[in-house]
């Protein structure tokens, strides 16, 4: 499958709809319903703070992706200024490797087009039960025989530079995820835990045990892991305890995370204790919407749904994203 990709601005997120035909949009209401979760989906993901095996690409797609990927890892100063954060090797282990970079959807058509696929953005207006914008999508490559982790960790503890905590996390495998190549594991119910504090992203697995108490720890010992078929993804809460271990094997373990959140989510950067991490990010002013050309809506509810609105299983919002 070849991206259409015409002469085209340097920044894509100037196009705030898709820019090639690497995804069919559906053009009615009725056109959703094969995307859409159901009502036990729904509800397990409401109990849980997860769900997996949701296919968001065909094969043919998930090529087109690793072949921009390979580019992505090899580009020029100018267009890695694109990138609100790019690390060829973000592993604090000098044994591993961990490729990290923010923003590749403002540099190439497919990640810039797998924003808008159908699957994706059905399953996260109903996950989040409103309609919602990008915050920001993620490269995570591990390469094989020493691909690094990325420590436990919740997303919010990174992102309370943003106000209401109404977020969701899509992860998407570009390549079989197992637990030899090292897949995500998550735990079940632990986005009722509430916020808790960071202790590393690409360090030691086990430091999140110094911030648990005796009975999530408990909990945490029963994690459950995570393993897709390429082109399969999960969603998470944005207070859902995740983690992802190193790969041993003979393969790669290449994923592509996009992060979406509530359509009206404000910025909240005054008294920010990390604001270094975010030099390169766009304007979030305190208290204002996030609603610039980088942060594009990507599911307008009313407008896509039609009629069907009010029949599609959502989430309880407010139950669910309360902060607690």
């Amino acid at each position: 499958m070849n991206v259409l990709e015409p002469k085209l601005s340097f920044d894509l997120a100037n196009y705030s709809s898709p820019i090639a035909n690497l995804f069919e949009q559906p053009t009615n209401a009725k056109e959703w319903e094969q995307y859409m979760l159901s009502e036990e989906q729904v509800a397990f993901f409401q109990e849980n703070g997860f769900i997996s095996g949701i296919q968001i690409l065909t094969d043919e797609q998930v090529d087109v992706l690793n072949e921009e990927l390979e580019r992505l890892q090899a580009i020029d100063a100018r267009e890695k200024k694109l990138f609100y954060h790019y690390e060829s090797n973000e592993s604090e282990d000098p044994n591993k490797v961990l490729f990290h970079a923010i923003g590749a959807w403002r540099v190439t058509p497919g990640f810039h087009d797998l924003i808008w696929s159908p699957a994706y953005r059905m399953a996260a207006y109903q996950l989040l039960g409103q309609s919602f914008r990008l915050f920001h999508d993620q490269l995570f490559c591990k390469p094989a025989k020493h691909g690094g982790v990325v420590a436990w960790h919740q997303d919010y503890s990174y992102w309370t530079f943003t106000k209401p905590m109404h977020h969701l996390t899509c992860w998407i495998g570009l390549d079989d995820a197992t637990t030899e190549n090292g897949c995500l594991y998550y735990v079940p119910g632990s986005h009722n835990w509430g916020l808790l504090p960071i202790t590393g992203l690409t360090g030691d697995m086990e430091s999140v045990r110094t911030v648990l108490s005796e009975e999530q720890v408990t909990i945490f010992d029963k994690k459950v892991a995570n393993e897709l078929p390429k082109g399969y993804a999960s969603f998470h809460h944005p207070l859902m305890m995740h983690g992802s271990y190193a790969n041993y094997s003979e393969r790669p373990r290449r994923a592509v995370v996009l992060n979406a959140m509530a359509d009206g989510t404000l910025g909240n950067t005054e008294g920010y204790e990390r604001m270094d991490a975010l030099h390169s990010f766009p304007a979030m002013p305190q208290d204002q919407i996030l609603d610039s050309n980088f942060f594009p809506l990507l599911f307008d509810g009313d407008k896509e749904l039609e009629s069907m609105i009010n029949h599609v299983p959502k989430v309880n919002a407010k139950m669910l994203y309360e902060v607690r």
